[in-house]
């Protein structure tokens, strides 16, 4: 009698809802409603003027080629109800294991709206001679919920479990961010595979005119995918003085976040196609949901190997997404948004997780002095083939044992806590971009590097070996090894790793922000917490905050750090503009120091770091984290001894923090207070253009007398022309006094305060 139908009742239509919250000091307002296609929308204020314009939220769900005949996921993007609006108040301070202050507080307002759709699917009914496909009506259910705080808000997408909504598939998240003007704005290319590229400055509109001078495309890994996408932390500020910062936080099971801007040129491409929020992709098509009006940024997130964004079961959540606003820059520095919106510590036990300071066998492989590398006689290695004993070394081999005894002596001596050997395992002969998954094993050494003998010198004297585990991407082979590995780690007393995901990810076709390595970024993390092992992960995805919940991660790299100095170097004003985007997230181990900035000095590199050995210093508060590296070489800083005491008594671990002047892209100053101390030390870091200071030393105790030594540029100090003119200058001085100081063009300034 062909198709039977079945019906089920559907939802009466309810009345439009709008829910309105405020920050606990009431300068922001979030305003949330459906439009009258039933869209989820939001608006943001800060003080009454416009920072996020009406935008609308919601995903775009793929159709699983895996699923049942006839089967079609209704995207979760319009004909939504509220069914709920729920406001509340929360007020916490949290200590952090390690930080820029002592408490932190976690004050906000929340609103969660819980939104039901009804949709209509194909379902195969019937027995016998009453059989065919019905359309059956079922009801999917989301929140959306948002924490409106002083700084700024965050919001996600949360899925509770239902089946209707169980297992689903994410072609795009379309999350909307209307930008109220064409603000100037601090960018990096959006790129699936790296941050490493220079931070770029324009205006919203001039973003697509840029974009191709904007790529590094020397980088090991570059998958940039549009000519107006880029990445988070995006810092901009407003013609009428707001400053406005869009990042994510809390970032788990998830792919990470980019942003693609709707300019004049996507709407006029939109116009022409037919319109729709597809428009403006790599592979334009018309879609059924209209493009945004011009300064919108639209979020796009980082696919897997399938070309996919997600794959999701309930009960799931989204990341936060987060936009941050002040008119005064200091307060994007001292936000603590990112990390308030990730869960508490998971670890019961953080005795063993210390801030360290460290230098190691790096740079002189960095610059082209050394290799990495034992032998130059294989063109290609497979470990289990080689009988190392019998390998003729090539002689530039710098992870052996004289030269690592020396850095030992060298940190022993200068009071470092740990020494970097990079280079001390087999297989560094054919290890990069060769689509190679068995590269290293990370547990055999070289012949010169006695592993249990270093060790013990190490130990003998007051200092621990960091360990170094490049995966070149390859992470199927570091999964199947980390046990073993981290369990020689545990054997010789190493309390810590530097990871490395050198190269395109294998299994091929991945990327390094995708989903699927998010997941193993936090394996990896989870697995080195068993152990009691710090991580420091270098070329994986850009910090959400996840050093609340874990904070055995203590440092990262997913930016353009020093070593682009030995690479044709950075521009000076690099150093101030990171500490507005990559570092909201979590701290960077940017492997600071260089004080031998000419590299052809003492190597054949002809490139050279744009920074004077003042400037070099302040980066040491500027650049905060809980692991800071020595990064030059110790005959280098023997040369600067009087200097090089700056790093021998800064702190890595603060109990408050004060950012005292900021301007993105131009300068940064800021005190901190050395934890479990009543020492202070200051840090102050410009760009070409140098700057003057007046530092107020009111933060102080009343009453109190300080040792106060400066390491300032001297007067004709210059990142050109005269990089190592300083001058050190010590006296005596109260909460009373004012320091006046002028930074030479790429230069800066940094200040120790022993409370006597």
């Amino acid at each position: 009698m062909g198709i039977l139908p079945f019906y089920l009742f559907t939802l009466l239509p309810l009345p439009a809802m709008a829910g309105n919250v405020k920050s606990p000091n009431g300068n922001i307002e979030l305003k949330f409603s459906l439009d009258d296609h039933g869209r989820p929308v939001y608006e943001m204020t800060y003080k009454g003027r416009e920072v996020v314009k009406p935008s609308h939220l919601g995903l775009i769900l793929a159709k699983d080629k895996h699923a049942s005949k006839g089967m079609n996921e209704t995207d979760l993007m319009d004909k939504f109800q509220i069914v709920k609006e729920e406001t509340s108040e929360f007020d916490e301070t949290w200590q952090p294991v390690w930080g820029e202050t002592k408490n932190i507080r976690n004050h906000y307002n929340e609103l969660a709206a819980t939104l039901q759709q009804v949709t209509e699917r194909p379902e195969y009914r019937g027995n016998g001679k009453n059989e065919g496909l019905a359309l059956i009506s079922e009801t999917r259910e989301i929140v959306i919920r948002f924490r409106v705080y002083d700084e700024g808000i965050g919001f996600r997408y949360e899925f509770p479990q239902q089946k209707s909504l169980n297992y689903f598939l994410i072609q795009e998240e379309m999350t909307e961010f209307a930008m109220a003007g064409d603000h100037k704005a601090w960018w990096l290319p959006g790129d699936y595979d790296t941050q490493e590229q220079m931070t770029q400055e324009t205006k919203l509109s001039e973003i697509r005119g840029r974009m191709k001078k904007a790529v590094n495309w020397g980088n090991s890994s570059v998958a940039v995918f549009s000519e107006t996408g880029v990445q988070t932390s995006l810092q901009m500020k407003s013609d009428d003085g707001l400053y406005i910062n869009i990042h994510e936080a809390a970032c788990l099971d998830y792919a990470t976040m980019h942003l693609e801007l709707v300019d004049a040129e996507t709407k006029a491409l939109s116009t022409k196609l037919g319109g729709g929020s597809n428009a403006y992709t790599p592979n334009p098509k018309p879609s059924k949901y209209p493009l945004p009006q011009p300064f919108t940024f639209v979020s796009h997130l980082t696919p897997d190997a399938t070309g996919l964004k997600g794959a999701m079961q309930t009960p799931c959540e989204t990341p936060w997404r987060t936009v941050m606003v002040s008119d005064d820059a200091r307060d994007m520095l001292s936000n603590n948004l990112i990390l308030n919106l990730n869960e508490p510590c998971k670890i019961e036990d953080t005795s063993w997780i210390h801030p360290t300071k460290y230098c190691g066998v790096w740079w002189e492989m960095i610059v082209g002095r050394g290799s990495w590398h034992y032998t130059n006689d294989f063109p290609s290695i497979k470990l289990d083939q080689i009988d190392w004993a019998k390998v003729k070394p090539n002689g530039t081999h710098k992870a052996n044992n004289e030269n690592v005894k020396r850095y030992i002596d060298f940190a022993a001596k200068n009071g470092l806590d740990e020494v970097l050997v990079e280079g001390w395992n087999v297989g560094w002969e054919d290890w990069a971009n060769m689509w190679k998954r068995d590269v290293f094993d990370f547990v055999t050494p070289y012949p010169d590097f006695d592993i249990k003998a270093l060790n013990e010198y190490a130990h003998s004297k007051g200092v621990k070996i960091l360990m170094h585990h490049e995966t070149s991407s390859s992470t199927q082979n570091y999964e199947r090894h980390i046990k073993e590995a981290f369990e020689l780690m545990n054997k010789y007393g190493y309390d810590a790793v530097k990871t490395g995901y050198v190269g395109d990810i294998i299994p091929r076709g991945d990327h390094h922000y995708s989903q699927s390595m998010n997941n193993h970024y936090l394996y990896v993390i989870k697995e080195a917490a068993k152990h009691h092992i710090m991580v420091n992960s270098h070329e994986a995805t850009r910090p959400t905050g996840l050093c609340r919940t874990w904070p055995n991660l203590v440092g990262g790299e997913s930016a353009r750090g020093t070593e682009y100095e030995a690479f044709g170097g950075s521009n000076p004003d690099h150093t101030c503009i990171l500490p507005f985007t990559r570092l909201q997230g979590g701290p960077m181990d940017y492997t600071p120091g260089i004080f031998v900035t000419k590299l052809s000095e003492w190597s054949n590199n002809t490139s050279w770091a744009r920074i004077t050995i003042a400037g070099s210093l302040a980066l040491y508060l500027t650049m905060y984290s809980p692991l800071q590296m020595a990064a030059d070489l110790p005959e280098n800083y023997e040369k600067f001894d009087d200097a090089f005491q700056f790093i021998r008594d800064v702190a890595c671990d603060w109990d408050d923090s004060k950012y005292l002047e900021a301007e993105p892209g131009d300068y940064i100053t800021v005190a901190r207070k050395a934890k479990g101390t009543d020492n202070w030390f200051i840090g102050g870091k410009c760009d070409e253009n140098g700057h003057k200071t007046t530092i107020k030393l009111d933060f102080l105790d009343k009453g109190r007398k300080y040792l106060c030594t400066i390491y300032a540029d001297a007067k004709d100090a210059h990142y050109e022309s005269n990089p190592q003119a300083y001058v050190i200058t010590k006296k005596v001085v109260t909460a009373k006094d004012v320091l006046k100081l002028q930074e030479a063009p790429g230069g800066g300034f940094a200040v120790s305060l022993m409370a006597q």
